[in-house]
């Protein structure tokens, strides 16, 4: 869909260009002239190739980004994870994985948002003196200040390209204030509710619900930092990443009393734990969206 506006502004900046140029005039406001129409030109240039089926902006062209808005997409997610420790079996990303199913759900859910790349350094405990998940090599953590910057720079970029919707959803506790907070101060800058929080994204009761409802699972903590409905959820990303074939071998495959074999059934379990938190979430997204039309 072509954005007739953009084609009338860049056809206006064309034809003072032209002008500049007959008049053979080389002064720097000329020469700005002249970038400022090329740049138009291109902004409104057709897509060459067909575009890809993805809702990650990092493996979206600006091209296919620009189109997509054009065709209604007004919504942004900005998920955010971490890098910390989770026990002797589970990858330090453990959050972030989880979040490629999660938000590549939400958005096709929607119809109408793409993802932001997934904010994978969090706040995750004191650097100097560690403290919570720093105490464990690998772990990289984002000091309060630092990790609310990061939040309102991408959100206020993805703002500024005409974004009407940048919704805030996080796979760890120690990322829900911050989000909070940006929320609210990006909507008193702004002077409207354009920014979401969404809290309930984080609703592992309500996973842990579910498995128990309709699996009859029920688990017991063996004191690690992991839990099988989380497991289960990130191996519909990556089995690997919880080093299921190794657990195999070593006979450890299982986690608080529950076996994660067969690979086919934890899968199983891990969809509809999935599906549970992209429903909700969803949901949730349209009623705060179209609430603030």
């Amino acid at each position: 869909m072509m954005n007739w506006k953009l084609v009338v502004t860049a056809l206006t900046v064309i034809l003072i260009a032209l002008i500049v140029a007959m008049r053979g005039e080389r002064t720097p406001v000329a020469t700005q002239v002249t970038d400022d129409a090329a740049l138009q030109a291109e902004l409104i240039m057709e897509r060459p190739i067909e575009a890809l089926n993805s809702i990650w902006i990092e493996e979206l062209t600006w091209i296919e980004i620009r189109d997509r808005m054009a065709d209604g997409t007004n919504t942004v997610i900005i998920p955010t994870g971490g890098i910390e420790q989770n026990g002797p079996y589970v990858a330090m990303g453990k959050h972030n994985y989880v979040l490629q199913g999660a938000c590549e759900g939400i958005a096709r859910e929607l119809g109408n948002a793409l993802c932001a790349p997934i904010v994978k350094l969090v706040p995750e405990g004191g650097i100097e003196e560690p403290t919570g998940h720093m105490r464990y090599p690998g772990t990289i953590s984002l000091r309060e200040e630092t990790f609310q910057a990061v939040l309102d720079d991408v959100a206020s970029s993805l703002h500024a390209h005409g974004f009407e919707h940048i919704v805030f959803i996080g796979d760890s506790g120690g990322n829900q204030d911050g989000m909070a907070v940006v929320a609210d101060r990006l909507n008193e800058r702004w002077e409207k509710s354009t920014a979401h929080y969404i809290p309930e994204f984080y609703d592992n009761a309500g996973v842990q619900r579910v498995m128990e409802e309709e699996f009859g699972i029920f688990e017991e903590s063996e004191g690690f930092h992991d839990t099988y409905w989380l497991t289960a959820m990130q191996m519909t990303v990556d089995p690997s990443s919880v080093r299921y074939e190794e657990r195999v071998a070593a006979g450890r495959a299982s986690i608080n009393g529950v076996s994660l074999t067969p690979l086919e059934k934890t899968i199983e379990v891990g969809t509809r734990l999935m599906q549970y938190r992209i429903d909700n979430t969803s949901q949730l997204i349209r009623d705060v969206t179209e609430s603030t039309h």
